[in-house]
């Protein structure tokens, strides 16, 4: 296993440092389009605290959007989950749909700090503005036909609107960021993005690198050199590791097999080596197939049961006492 000169830097300062935030993504709906509502996130962020082999550390969650899914500018339900269920907060404002949706997902984050206060507001780790815009800016985005994104100077702009949006709130001060894969990030034309924020997200599958020798014994190769270069050109901002993971079930992607058997590999080499490390980690995902058949499906719990704790394959990072 390889470990890259990047984590291991950021593994030297675990002794003064504090714990790194360790969550998963949330989706604002079901695979069949269908909102989840407030009992659906408060399952969510309880099961991810009580997953086997982590010993409760998955306590905090990233969200793509404030907006309540089939609402123009409602609050997303998962806002009172989190304070209901203690679970802290990476923000997301969707970016890649135009000034006027943007206009709401700033309304809404007002709305949210007004209306909930530092019960809210003190569970923010950050605030992301947009995921994968650039990516699907992109010709590499264009050619997977992915929906339009956002251009880097849309994106700045953004960024400065939220800035203005938390001045005198219990928001200020938190780290603005921007999520995107790590081809958009080493685009020196997207290089104003960074120097606009406070932190990176960056997103990394070396399942989808199909131009690669992305067979899961590579994973970890794959997945660091991906972490390395984002670090490269990250302007000495912080780097977050937003989405990662290795499917359980799906296609076969050039040399890329999904199983829970790989996923455990990828778990044991990638996920524990960067929770060793202390970095901000939100993997991708906890349980995607409440509804309907995703293809490939990333879930650590199985379908069926909601209320089924136990995932598909340990969790106990090697050497842990959990």
């Amino acid at each position: 296993m390889r470990f890259s000169s990047s984590v291991l830097a950021f593994a030297a300062t675990l002794s003064t440092a504090s714990a790194a935030y360790k969550g998963f993504n949330y989706g604002a709906f079901f695979n069949n389009q269908v909102a989840k509502v407030l009992a659906d996130f408060e399952y969510e962020f309880n099961a991810a605290k009580q997953l086997p082999g982590t010993n409760g550390e998955f306590t905090s969650a990233r969200i793509y959007t404030m907006i309540q899914h089939g609402t123009t500018n409602t609050i997303i339900e998962a806002i009172q989950a989190a304070i209901n269920t203690k679970t802290s907060l990476l923000l997301g404002l969707w970016a890649s749909a135009g000034q006027a949706n943007f206009n709401n997902e700033i309304s809404t984050l007002k709305a949210a700090t007004q209306q909930f206060g530092a019960s809210f507001t003190d569970l923010v780790l950050g605030i992301s503005v947009g995921s994968e815009d650039l990516y699907r800016n992109s010709v590499i985005g264009s050619q997977n036909n992915e929906n339009p994104g956002t251009s880097p100077a849309e994106l700045v702009n953004y960024i400065q609107q939220t800035r203005d949006a938390v001045k005198g709130t219990g928001l200020a001060g938190k780290p603005i960021g921007h999520v995107d894969t790590w081809t958009a990030f080493v685009n020196a034309s997207n290089n104003a993005v960074i120097s606009a924020v406070d932190f990176i997200g960056v997103d990394a599958y070396p399942y989808f690198q199909t131009t690669m020798a992305n067979n899961i014994e590579n994973g970890n190769d794959t997945f660091y050199a991906a972490f390395d270069a984002t670090v490269a050109v990250s302007q000495g901002k912080p780097v977050w590791v937003t989405e990662t993971g290795w499917p359980v079930t799906g296609d076969t992607r050039n040399l890329a097999v999904a199983s829970a058997q790989n996923a455990k590999i990828y778990w044991d080499d990638v996920t524990c080596s960067l929770i060793n490390a202390n970095v901000n980690l939100f993997y991708y995902t906890l349980q995607d197939v409440q509804w309907g058949n995703p293809n490939p499906s990333f879930g650590l719990k199985p379908a069926g049961d909601l209320q089924q704790v136990n995932p598909l394959f340990d969790l106990t990072c090697p050497g842990s006492s959990a």
